[in-house]
């Protein structure tokens, strides 16, 4: 009886300290993405003032991106954009897979499993955020990295306070305008990205944004939508989204 207990005992011991080794070793995993992309926004992206981003030049020059994309294609080709949203953490690579949403839910720039996974541009949207509703996915983690920001936005000050969002890509950059943010269900239509026409497009606007917890009336028409979306807690399966719009170089420079 006694060398069954010591056989027990050694078991669970052994499973404690396997069980143990495997969140270490999470753990190291999600600190070394988390350094990684630390590394790159220091060093990919270069410092961009708000001055430079308002003023509209003079003469219409060649776009020079503040992003070394063939940097960032050396490291992982699925490189489409960088976002930067002001006043948050956010500052990361985006990538995208047309296959499947699975690819980087939970893999990093450089292949590796993580935790954390990557900031990455729904399967069914193009690479070049042409689409009319473009959907971002990242993490809510609890360390305050990926998306957990995103929940700011469910704040009325918050979001009155933060109206700037960019997406750089090698060609041009995306002004986007947080308008709306909410927590929701995970139902497929909060990915639609298909629509027959422009009415239809304006209804579904309407629709995704009716619930908000946090809103600011847009002033222009919403044309080109993007939805930010991280995993929220109020319910099972639940999300919460920020919704912003894209602001054209015409509505820059009336302002």
């Amino acid at each position: 009886m006694k060398g069954r207990r010591k056989i027990i005992l050694a078991a669970a011991v052994v499973l404690i300290i396997v069980s143990g080794s495997m969140l270490l070793w999470d753990y190291v995993k999600q600190r070394e993405s988390e350094k990684i992309y630390e590394e790159l926004a220091s060093q990919v992206v270069e410092e961009t003032t708000q001055a430079e981003v308002e003023t509209e030049p003079e003469t219409e020059a060649e776009y020079v991106s503040p992003v070394n994309f063939e940097e960032l294609w050396a490291i992982n080709e699925d490189v489409v954009g960088w976002l930067t949203i002001p006043g948050t953490v956010i500052d990361y690579p985006i990538l995208f897979d047309p296959e499947s949403n699975e690819t980087y839910l939970y893999t990093d720039i450089e292949g590796a499993h993580t935790a954390a996974g990557s900031i990455y541009l729904d399967c069914d949207d193009e690479a070049d955020f042409s689409a009319l509703h473009n959907v971002l996915y990242g993490h809510h983690m609890k360390n305050g990295t990926m998306f957990k920001d995103i929940m700011k936005f469910r704040e009325q000050a918050f979001l009155e306070e933060h109206q700037e969002a960019y997406i750089y890509l090698p060609d041009r950059e995306i002004l986007l305008r947080p308008f709306s943010c909410l927590y929701t269900t995970s139902d497929g239509i909060r990915r639609k990205t298909r629509f027959e026409d422009e009415e239809q497009f304006q209804l579904y606007v309407e629709e995704m944004t009716k619930d908000s917890t946090a809103y600011v009336e847009p002033d222009q028409e919403v044309g080109r939508l993007f939805s930010f979306v991280t995993c929220s807690y109020e319910f099972d399966d639940a999300r919460t989204i920020m919704y912003a719009y894209e602001v054209t170089q015409e509505d820059v420079g009336g302002e």
